[in-house]
């Protein structure tokens, strides 16, 4: 009843050409919900096998009966060793060493490379990322140029690297022994690709700065989600500082605003875009939390997460058909080749500073030293790209940092009062 009126109705388009079908299969292939779906699909091309696998090795009881040349494969990858660190001292990293009088020079030096390396890394991947995603390669006066489209390409060049450094590092180095069942990093490698897909991909709706911003905003739905679901109880300051970084997200949105040539539906894919890279990072870390209560270093993490980070990225690549386009695109342009080996050696790179700063200074300087990075990253986009930043907007920056310095800080003094608590008095779970 219904396809017969449908062809007539198509025959007039059908005998005009095929360009608009063409231009409509490219309309939909830039929508980014259904590139989101593509990728998913690819990636649930390799996950449900895999899962198949492992319930069926299970139920076999495979760890007892199995034998043969692929046992010490499958019994990492499916069952582990099942060793778990139970004290802290047991855990991956060596204990800290505390600074002493005769090395204070020595500990100054390395904190100025450790703020040096991932000042540099950082700077440097956010300066390329928006390059890469929003100006076009290959431009001339008569040519206006291509944008590269695909984002789950970047992911794969960035893990590829990444899993082929920490691969080295524990090559080279003595690491814990391994206990974790391999399939478990496949949760947290998941979440990593889909979160680093929403942060390119959001880059194409809304400015670097707001993106910057809703980074730092990640503690309010963490503190949602503490609160909701696992009941926990937070100090007046962690509320303070939630709030002040809402009130300076506001006021730098609110401010930009009526500067955006953008539709409703532009703002609103970056805005979905943005909270599922902070959903997705969310998970990706608490996963990871989780896994290390097996014995292992942040190196072995990093090679686990990007064994499957690679396999997922190139499995759909390779059946989307679009590993060989990117390629070309790269082929095409020297230029892109160039700043996409560069965005993935400052990815790897960066990695690296993480673990050796939190190793040598703890979380406290860490946290210092990127959040000051974010605000660097802000104003380097905007002197290199043309953003144009309001008084109300910038008021709203410099409150969203101060709430963030004030977290660190205060956190600091919580953790310092907790050491000179008795044994039985516990101070307050903090996110």
């Amino acid at each position: 009843r219904f396809c017969l009126p449908l062809m007539l109705a198509s025959l007039p388009t059908m005998a005009a050409g095929e360009e608009i079908p063409a231009a409509l299969q490219e309309s939909w292939g830039d929508f980014w919900l259904f590139r989101f779906f593509i990728n998913a699909a690819g990636y649930a091309s390799i996950v449900v096998p895999g899962f198949l696998l492992i319930q069926y090795f299970k139920r076999r009881n495979y760890l007892e009966t199995g034998r043969g040349i692929c046992f010490p494969v499958i019994k990492s990858c499916v069952f582990g060793s099942e060793v778990k660190s139970l004290h802290q001292e047991d855990g991956s990293l060596p204990p800290r060493a505390e600074p002493t009088e005769s090395s204070t020079a020595r500990q100054v030096f390395k904190l100025v490379f450790c703020a040096a390396g991932l000042q540099a890394s950082y700077l440097t991947w956010g300066v390329l990322q928006e390059r890469v995603m929003t100006r076009t390669y290959g431009a001339t006066e008569t040519d206006p140029g291509e944008k590269f489209k695909d984002s789950q390409f970047l992911v794969f060049m960035n893990r590829i690297l990444a899993f082929t450094v920490a691969g080295l590092y524990c090559a080279l180095t003595k690491q814990p022994r391994h206990g974790a069942p391999m399939y478990k990093y496949s949760f947290a490698s998941l979440s990593n690709i889909l979160s680093s897909w929403c942060q390119y991909e959001a880059l194409k709706y809304v400015s670097f700065p707001t993106q910057v911003l809703a980074k730092a905003s990640k503690v309010i739905p963490v503190m949602m989600m503490g609160k909701l679901v696992s009941r926990k109880s937070y100090e007046y300051w962690e509320y303070l500082t939630a709030a002040l970084i809402s009130v300076g997200v506001s006021m730098f949105l609110l401010s930009s605003a009526p500067n955006r040539h953008m539709s409703t539906v532009t703002t609103f894919s970056g805005i979905v875009l943005l909270a599922g890279y902070i959903i997705f990072d969310s998970f990706t870390s608490n996963w990871q939390d989780a896994l290390f209560t097996y014995k292992m270093s942040p190196v072995q993490m990093m090679f686990g997460v990007n064994v499957f980070s690679c396999l997922f990225t190139v499995g759909s690549l390779l059946e989307q058909g679009a590993l060989l386009e990117s390629v070309r695109f790269m082929a095409r342009h020297s230029e892109f080749m160039a700043h996409a080996v560069l965005l993935s050696v400052c990815s790897a790179c960066g990695q690296l500073f993480i673990f050796y700063t939190i190793n040598q200074f703890g979380a406290a300087v860490f946290t210092i030293i990127m959040t000051l990075r974010q605000a660097f990253a802000i104003l380097l986009s905007c002197l290199i790209y043309g953003h144009t930043v309001t008084v109300m907007g910038g008021l709203g920056v410099a409150v969203v940092f101060m709430a963030l310095f004030l977290r660190v800080y205060a956190r600091s003094r919580m953790k310092k009062r907790s050491k000179k608590l008795p044994p039985g008095d516990t101070p307050v779970q903090k996110v």
